[in-house]
């Protein structure tokens, strides 16, 4: 058995076979309520109004988690977390997930029904009615967790990166930089003598307990909160997946026009460039009340000095880039 499962014991996905194994994640997800769920070729699930949102995102061991760090509830959490909250960017209501799990042949499958667990645990507390309804099991060297989400727009426009208009408020939904400071810590704390991931030394310093590691592992994006800005008229919105300012400089070329945070916004440099903590940016007209749960960082600006400014000078649009910051390891 691989030394990252050594803390999971019990028969391993390649003695019990692609059916048993099914039959065991299917039985702890979320169902929800489509038309037809799992066990077909294909789901069916309703588009009340003809339309519906699709994201697809994955998680792979290395560059997105490790299980040095990591539980198989973790993991399935934060997979199910971050696909929510994509659809709530664009301001629906999630209806669907599809989960696709590439595992190796050692996998015990207590770790894909921990991950089947983490889901469910997820989508009760941050997105209620939505389900699990298909997906696909496969083999791989490298454990990869792929998402498919599906979300209902209830009638309304979708909010786009592209429509911030000058004189807009810019505002934030969520927590900004307690996932980056939790992976700091990991990173200094959870570490063996050789600087690699270590489950023990994660537990011995007393990171395993930090609430800004917890925050990492399991991020607590504000679903709801992308209908309200949808509701109250937000003009351009998206997740902030990579950190506030590599997001909002996306948002910026999107819509061709410049923010500019204000002066007194309190953005430190973590909250600014750390990203994980998949919050929504938004821009609301000026006459518009923002929806609770929002708080005013700037204004929209005409294109001229750059994507982002804060108080008028240029702030690097810089955050997480898996190509530029994956350092090899798994753990």
């Amino acid at each position: 058995m691989d030394a990252t499962y050594d803390a999971w014991a019990g028969p391993t996905v390649g003695e019990l076979g692609e059916l048993v194994v099914l039959d065991r994640i299917t039985s702890r997800l979320p169902a929800g309520s489509p038309l037809v769920g799992p066990g077909d070729d294909c789901a069916v699930v309703a588009a009340p109004d003809g339309r519906f949102v699709v994201t697809t995102d994955m998680m792979v061991h290395g560059p997105d988690f490790r299980w040095a760090w990591s539980s198989p509830e973790d993991v399935g959490w934060k997979a199910a977390a971050t696909n929510l909250s994509d659809v709530a960017a664009m301001g629906a209501a999630p209806s669907g997930l599809v989960i696709a799990l590439a595992a190796p042949q050692d996998t015990p499958v207590a770790v894909l029904e921990g991950i089947a667990d983490g889901f469910r645990l997820a989508v009760d507390a941050l997105a209620p009615g939505c389900g699990v309804v298909g997906g696909d099991l496969s083999t791989s060297a490298t454990f990869t967790v792929a998402v498919t989400a599906f979300g209902d727009l209830g009638g309304r426009a979708p909010v786009l990166r592209s429509g911030a208009r000058v004189g807009d408020v810019v505002a934030v939904s969520g927590e900004l930089g307690r996932a980056a400071r939790g992976l700091a810590r990991l990173f200094r704390d959870g570490v063996d003598a050789q600087g690699e991931p270590d489950r023990a030394a994660t537990v011995a310093s007393g990171a395993d307990a930090d609430p800004d590691v917890d925050r990492q592992r399991r991020p607590v994006p504000p679903i709801g909160d992308g209908p309200l800005a949808a509701v109250a008229g937000a003009t351009a919105m998206l997740d902030l997946s990579d950190g506030l300012a590599i997001d909002a400089g996306r948002l910026a070329r999107a819509s061709r026009v410049t923010l500019d945070l204000d002066a007194d916004a309190p953005l430190d440099e973590v909250a600014l460039h750390g990203g994980e903590d998949h919050g929504l940016l938004a821009t609301f007209p000026t006459e518009a009340a923002l929806p609770d749960g929002f708080r005013r960082i700037g204004v929209v600006r005409d294109r001229g000095d750059g994507d982002l400014l804060r108080a008028g000078s240029p702030v690097p649009t810089t955050g997480w880039d898996p190509y530029a910051d994956w350092d090899g390891a798994a753990g």
